[in-house]
């Protein structure tokens, strides 16, 4: 069969690209030099957003500690994040339209448009809802898009964001200076957008902020009224404790793994028996291989009657499987009602990645509102921390931030600014500067002074603490 053969003077499609550039070789360059121009500046303000929202607090106290510019400079971007985030917004959208705009532009002079009228007609015939012209049209536009989705996308936003995750301390440093001179030529527009977006914010967590307004209001209440009593100091923390319930989350009460007691599935009844009256806990995980693998939960009155039996007695077909495990992010008072339901007392608290990150049981719970439990088994003067005035207090490194904070008569949510995931002390100084410090190293935060006393290679031990009169609540 006969093809016909292209009209006179109507150039193949694969001899465009030349054809324009033999015809207008320098329009054709600059209009290349300029989107790959684009596409650089495109680049670096993509990655320039990861690389400063991806700042750690002890990235930022490094910057505070040097004396260079680009350090004040960085400094003084990120005392306003959210100027700092309207002025990148603003600039990679102006400089994507310039792109998208510029692609149309070269499209359209690469290819001459006897090229969309020609696959128009080839398409008219076979779906002849719009005529060639409308088709021809339709090609162009989706080709644009196309080219300028994949260079955005390939070369504006992946890859300069993997490099800025990678090298943000040098992406910060470099567009440092840029980012200063664009804040300030887009400060009327950020002002606007910074207000519109706080407006939204307030409108939409009206409803979270009046609840927390509440609790607050109603903490200050019982202060007032409760405190007219003599000795209400202990009436007042139970009150607010109630109050301040139903934040709590399992991963910050839990007991970490490296604390919790636990029995290898391998091991033999005497080995058994010395754990349980050592530790006197009445319910003990059993795991296999490692603390991940739990099996099951060994009930001490179980052995109640067995107590005469040999050390190869298989005490293993005494294990309760029913074993409960919840989240980290998991909300107490939930928990509290599971166990009431359920009629349990103790559960696993897994991580995202399902491992066993610790233990919480009912009495953890019931601690966090009417204070330390301690029954018979407990030793009194086993004290997790030492107060040596008012001002300085000694506490062992795994302690929990909240524990700590009650201990010292502190707001709960002191550091949550920068504890990051951090629910101990010596994770709070791990966020703080970044690396492990050394033995008598301070770390200041505000008008917090921390001390390290004791350290390990893997872990901080001891840390004082010193904090100011006025923090005291």
């Amino acid at each position: 069969m006969d093809t016909e053969p292209p009209p006179a003077g109507y150039p193949d499609f694969g001899l465009a690209l030349l054809i324009m550039l033999l015809a207008s070789p320098t329009e054709a360059l600059i209009g290349c030099a300029i989107l790959v121009l684009l596409l650089i500046c495109s680049a670096m303000v993509s990655g320039s957003e990861v690389a400063y929202f991806s700042l750690s607090p002890a990235d930022i106290n490094s910057f505070a500690d040097d004396q260079l510019k680009s350090s004040e400079r960085i400094l003084k971007l990120t005392q306003k994040p959210r100027i700092l985030l309207a002025t990148i917004l603003i600039a990679n959208n102006l400089i994507n339209i310039g792109i998208v705009i510029l692609s149309d532009y070269l499209i359209r002079s690469i290819f001459d448009p006897r090229v969309f009228q020609k696959w128009g007609e080839g398409l008219e015939r076979l779906v002849p809802a719009m005529d060639a012209g409308q088709w021809g049209t339709t090609f162009e536009f989706l080709l644009t898009v196309v080219v300028a989705t994949f260079l955005l996308v390939l070369f504006g936003e992946v890859s300069p964001k993997i490099y800025a995750s990678v090298n943000r301390l040098g992406m910060a440093r470099t567009m440092s200076r840029p980012l200063l001179v664009m804040r300030s030529a887009f400060k009327p527009i950020t002002r606007v957008m910074v207000g519109w977006s706080n407006w939204f914010e307030n409108r939409l967590s009206q409803n979270s902020t009046g609840s927390r307004s509440r609790k607050d209001d109603l903490g200050k209440a019982i202060e007032l009224t409760v405190s007219q009593e003599q000795n209400s100091e202990k009436e007042i923390d139970i009150l607010k404790s109630i109050v301040k319930f139903g934040d709590l989350t399992c991963k910050q009460i839990m007991r970490s793994r490296v604390d919790v007691v636990a029995l290898d599935i391998d091991s033999n009844f005497d080995e058994v028996l010395t754990v349980i009256k050592e530790s006197g806990y009445s319910r003990i995980p059993v795991y296999e291989e490692d603390f991940d693998q739990i099996k099951g939960i060994l009930y001490a009155k179980d052995l109640l009657i067995h107590l005469d039996q040999e050390s190869t007695f298989g005490w293993q077909e005494l294990v309760r499987t029913e074993v409960k495990f919840v989240p980290e992010a998991k909300r107490i008072n939930e928990l509290l009602e599971e166990f009431q339901q359920e009629r349990t007392h103790m559960a696993i608290v897994v991580d995202e990645f399902g491992g066993s990150a610790g233990l919480v049981t009912l009495e953890d719970i019931m601690e966090e509102v009417i204070g330390d439990i301690r029954d018979e088994f407990d030793e009194i003067n086993n004290l997790e921390f030492e107060q040596l005035d008012k001002h300085n207090y000694i506490f062992e490194g795994k302690t929990l931030l909240n524990d700590m904070c009650r201990v010292i008569g502190l707001e709960t949510d002191t550091f949550d600014s920068v504890k990051g995931d951090a629910d101990s002390l010596a994770g709070l100084l791990l966020e703080l500067i970044g690396k492990m410090p050394q033995i008598n190293s301070e770390i200041r935060y505000r008008d917090f002074r921390f001390k390290v006393i004791s350290v390990t290679n893997k872990r901080i031990e001891k840390i004082q603490i010193t904090i100011p009169k006025t923090k005291r609540v």
